[in-house]
């Protein structure tokens, strides 16, 4: 993904800018359960390498960027819209193509000038610098991209490699502008040619358009029902964590087991209040939130559930 600042004006160069957006980005993939693979912040843009476990994208950036703008504008005394569009996804093909993009993300900070290629993982904006952290967050997974630029493993040996890589790459930054040209800049999908006729047959038999795949990311109607069943699955583990019978449920709306399951679903996954409230029997849609928010404000309500989220592996 990428997107940029209105009129390309630069919205992370001043206090506090880049580092709202990472701490939004970790919440962002933790309520949405992306895997991060590879990102960057620049002066007037970013660029994600994200998996998904659920078709969200739409729906996730439209957090990810509404939270940074909404905390930043606070922030600075702002007003108006940030970011010059929606955002722009590209389908990338696993194996060459998606280690290409990572390594493209890395070499950002070299080709903008804002850092020489030694100094690439000392910038601060990146994945790269953290991936060998050993408080490395546990929503930034580097694996794939690791293991499929030559099988380099996840540990220190494995990122002294992937770092003399990157150097050696960014020696060569001609090429690494081809890659751009090639389609990081423009197009919907990043691959062999049989992985992009691929693509294209799928979103064909599903009744879509390139334009409408690439400003959605990939969600469709159809995917209403994969993104119902992984919430199912996510509330079934809350409620056995929390020795809750979800058949059991009172009948009362604002029961506290209820409000514990809405309030950790909201923080870790992208259920509706709409699909809350019929679930877990809460009356209108509205009224979930307001349960919620009675819940959060509460240091007892709020304890309850941040020890519960303490439990469940995400």
């Amino acid at each position: 993904m990428i997107n940029r600042g209105n009129f390309r004006s630069n919205l992370f160069t001043g206090r506090g800018g880049a580092e709202a957006f990472e701490r939004a980005l970790g919440e962002a993939a933790q309520k949405y359960g992306w895997r991060v693979h590879a990102y960057v912040v620049m002066r007037n843009h970013f660029h994600l390498a994200i998996e998904l476990t659920e078709p969200n994208l739409s729906k996730g950036m439209q957090w990810l960027q509404a939270t940074w703008a909404r905390r930043v504008n606070l922030y600075r005394k702002l007003t108006g819209r940030p970011f010059q569009d929606r955002f722009k996804a590209l389908v990338v093909e696993p194996g060459a193509a998606f280690s290409g993009v990572c390594d493209y993300i890395h070499l950002n900070p070299v080709r903008a000038g804002a850092v020489v290629a030694e100094g690439l993982a000392e910038y601060p904006w990146s994945s790269l610098p953290k991936w060998g952290r050993n408080d490395r967050p546990d929503w930034l997974d580097p694996r794939t991209a690791l293991g499929e630029r030559g099988d380099i493993s996840d540990d220190a040996p494995g990122w002294r490699r992937y770092h003399d890589a990157m150097v050696l790459a960014a020696a060569r930054i001609a090429q690494t502008r081809q890659l751009r040209k090639g389609g990081m800049s423009r197009g919907w999908c990043l691959g062999s040619q049989d992985f992009r006729a691929k693509m294209k047959q799928r979103m064909l038999q599903k009744g879509m358009n390139l334009e409408m795949e690439r400003l959605t990311g990939l969600e469709v109607e159809e995917a209403r029902q994969e993104r119902a069943v992984a919430w199912e699955k996510r509330l079934t583990l809350l409620a056995t964590k929390a020795r809750i019978q979800l058949h059991e449920l009172p009948a009362q709306k604002s029961d506290s087991a209820k409000t514990l399951l809405a309030a950790a679903m909201k923080q870790t996954t992208s259920a509706s209040n709409a699909w809350l409230a019929d679930r877990l029997g809460m009356g209108k849609a509205a009224s979930v939130s307001q349960f919620v928010r009675r819940r959060m404000l509460s240091k007892e309500g709020a304890d309850e559930v941040r020890r519960l989220l303490s439990i469940v592996k995400l």
